[in-house]
C-alpha cells in the first residue's frame, strides 16, 4: 500500500477491478434454477451446491463442501478459512441458495433463470434473495484480504450456505445440531435480509418468533335445527367468536394472562432510532392494503410490527357457509391462530399460557382440541454489543453515512443459529424494499451490491481488532 493509498481506497479499487468477473459469476450461478419447492428441480439445487463450492475454492477457502441433510434433504454448502491467529474471533455467515419458483409465464419481464441487467439492476430469481447477498462475500473477502495484506481473513471464517430455506428449512435444526462443534462461532452473520431503503441504509438488530395454533370446538354430534334447539344448548361458531373477542383487551394487548412474561422492553433509545427512520404512515397503508392503523396502545407502527408480541387470527370457520341460509346449530367449528413472541419470551411458556387460557374460556358442554405446530424463536443483539458495533461502522464506512437500526417483523432461522451456537447475530443485508422478492422481476442494485462487497470487506477487521479489546476489557 502506497503512502497516498487507505484500507478505504485500496478496497474500493479491488472491487472496481474485479466487478466484472464478479458479475459474471454471478449471473452463472443465478442461471441455475435451484428450486428446492419443486421436486423435479431437485438436480438443480445439487448443481447450485456444487457450483458455489467450486466457487469458494476458488475464492480461496481451503475448506469447501457439500453438506447432505436427512431425510433425503437438499443440500447445504460450508466452508471454512482459518486466520491463524491466535485469539481470532470465529464468524459464521449464513444464506441460502435455493430459490423461490420462477416462471416467465408469471409476468416476468424477462426470463427469470437469464440474469438481465437493466439501468444498474440485475433480473433475476434469486438476484437479491439470496444468490446476491451470499456472493457478495466472495469478493469482500478477497478485497479484505488486498487492504490489509493478509494470506488469511482476520477472523476464522465460516460460511453455511442453506439449500431449503425457501421450502421452510425442513432440516435446517437437525443440521446445524449435528455439525455444531464444526459451525462453533463467536459471532453469526445472516445475509438474508434488506435495508430501508437505498439513501437510508440500515442494521437490523432483531427479528421476532413464531408459534401458530389450530383451536377446534365441538358441540352436538352433527348440526342440528336452530329452531328446536338453537338458544338452548351450546353452539361451537359462537364459541370460536367468544374467544376472538376475548384475544384482546381494549388497549390491543393480547389478554392471555402471562403472554407478556419475559419481554424485553425497547430501550428509551432504540424508540429514538426508530423515530428517527423516514417512515409514512399512509404510504405503508397503501402498501399493506389497508385503511387505518390498529395495535397496542402506547407504541407506534414501527414499534409494534418490529418490538413487540403479537395475537392474530388467520382464520375461522365453522357451520353452514353455501349460499342461501341453513338455519342450523353447526356440530363444529375452527380458529387459526399465529403468535409473534419478540426477546425473552419463551415458545414453551406462550404455548402452555395460550392452551390454559382456552380451557378457561370453554363453555361447559363445548370440546375442545388444540395443536401446536412448532415455533421460531425471536432474537435480539443489543445496541451496545461490541460485534453489533463493528458492522454499524463496517456499513457506514461503505455508505459514507450515518446508519440507522431497524428489526424485522418476520420470524426466521436466525434464532436457531443463535441457540444452537450461543453467539450473537448481525445482519448484514443491502437489499431494498423494491427488489421483489418472491415476486415477479426480483432484481438487485448493482451500486448496492457494490456496497455489500464493501462492507464485508470492513467488517472482518474490525470485528477482530474490537473483539480482541472487548475481550481484553472482561
Amino acid at each position: 500500500m502506497s503512502t497516498t493509498e487507505t484500507p478505504d481506497s485500496v478496497v474500493r479499487a479491488y472491487i472496481a477491478q474485479h466487478r466484472a468477473a464478479f458479475l459474471d459469476n454471478l449471473a452463472d450461478w443465478l442461471r441455475i434454477p435451484s428450486v428446492s419447492a419443486d421436486p423435479d428441480r431437485e438436480g438443480e439445487v445439487r448443481r447450485s451446491a456444487d457450483w458455489l463450492t467450486a466457487k469458494l475454492k476458488e475464492t480461496g477457502f481451503p475448506v469447501a463442501e457439500v453438506w447432505e441433510t436427512a431425510d433425503g434433504g437438499l443440500p447445504a454448502v460450508f466452508a471454512e478459512w482459518p486466520s491463524g491467529d491466535a485469539g481470532a474471533p470465529t464468524v459464521l455467515v449464513y444464506g441460502h441458495h435455493d430459490v423461490q419458483p420462477a416462471a416467465r409465464e408469471d409476468g416476468w419481464d424477462t426470463d427469470p433463470f437469464e440474469p438481465t441487467v437493466v439501468d444498474g439492476r440485475m433480473y433475476a430469481r434469486g438476484a437479491a434473495d439470496d444468490k446476491g447477498q451470499v456472493f457478495f462475500h466472495t469478493l469482500g473477502v478477497r478485497a479484505h484480504l488486498a487492504a490489509t495484506g493478509r494470506t488469511a481473513p482476520a477472523v476464522n471464517l465460516k460460511l453455511l450456505i442453506e439449500g431449503e430455506e425457501e421450502s421452510g428449512s425442513p432440516n435446517f435444526s437437525d443440521l446445524i445440531r449435528r455439525h455444531a462443534d464444526r459451525l462453533a462461532a463467536d459471532v453469526v452473520v445472516i445475509s438474508d435480509t434488506g435495508m430501508w431503503a437505498a439513501d437510508t441504509p440500515t442494521v437490523c438488530t432483531g427479528m421476532r418468533g413464531l408459534a401458530d395454533a389450530e383451536i377446534s370446538f365441538y358441540g352436538p354430534d352433527t348440526d342440528i335445527h336452530s329452531g328446536s334447539f338453537g338458544g338452548a344448548v351450546p353452539n361451537p361458531a359462537d364459541e370460536a367468536a367468544r374467544l376472538v373477542a376475548a384475544l384482546h383487551d381494549a388497549d390491543r394487548r393480547v389478554a392471555i394472562p402471562g403472554f407478556y412474561d419475559g419481554v424485553i422492553e425497547l430501550t428509551e433509545r432504540e424508540r429514538e432510532l426508530f423515530a428517527e427512520l423516514p417512515f409514512d404512515e399512509d404510504t405503508w397503508l397503501g402498501v399493506a392494503k389497508s385503511r387505518a392503523t390498529q395495535g397496542e396502545a402506547g407504541f407506534s407502527t414501527l414499534e409494534r410490527i418490529w418490538a413487540r408480541p403479537t395475537a392474530e387470527v388467520n382464520g375461522i370457520w365453522g357451520g353452514y357457509t353455501g349460499p342461501g341460509g341453513k338455519t342450523i346449530v353447526p356440530a363444529e367449528a375452527h380458529l387459526k391462530l399465529s403468535f409473534r413472541m419478540v426477546a425473552g419470551q419463551d415458545a414453551d411458556k406462550v404455548r402452555q399460557a395460550v392452551a390454559d387460557w382456552v380451557a378457561t374460556q370453554v363453555t361447559p358442554g363445548i370440546r375442545h382440541e388444540i395443536e401446536f405446530r412448532g415455533s421460531t424463536r425471536p432474537c435480539l443483539t443489543p445496541l451496545d454489543h461490541p460485534a453489533l458495533q463493528s458492522l454499524a461502522r463496517s456499513m457506514g464506512r461503505a455508505f459514507e453515512q450515518k446508519i440507522g437500526f431497524t428489526r424485522e417483523g418476520g420470524s426466521g432461522p436466525a434464532a436457531e443459529l443463535q441457540d444452537v451456537l450461543g453467539a450473537p447475530v448481525l445482519f448484514l443485508g443491502i437489499s431494498i424494499p423494491s427488489d421483489g422478492w418472491h415476486s415477479i422481476n426480483e432484481k438487485v442494485e448493482l451500486a448496492l451490491l457494490d456496497k455489500g462487497v464493501e462492507a464485508a470487506a470492513y467488517l472482518w477487521a474490525d470485528l477482530a481488532a474490537h473483539w480482541n479489546t472487548s475481550n481484553a476489557a472482561n
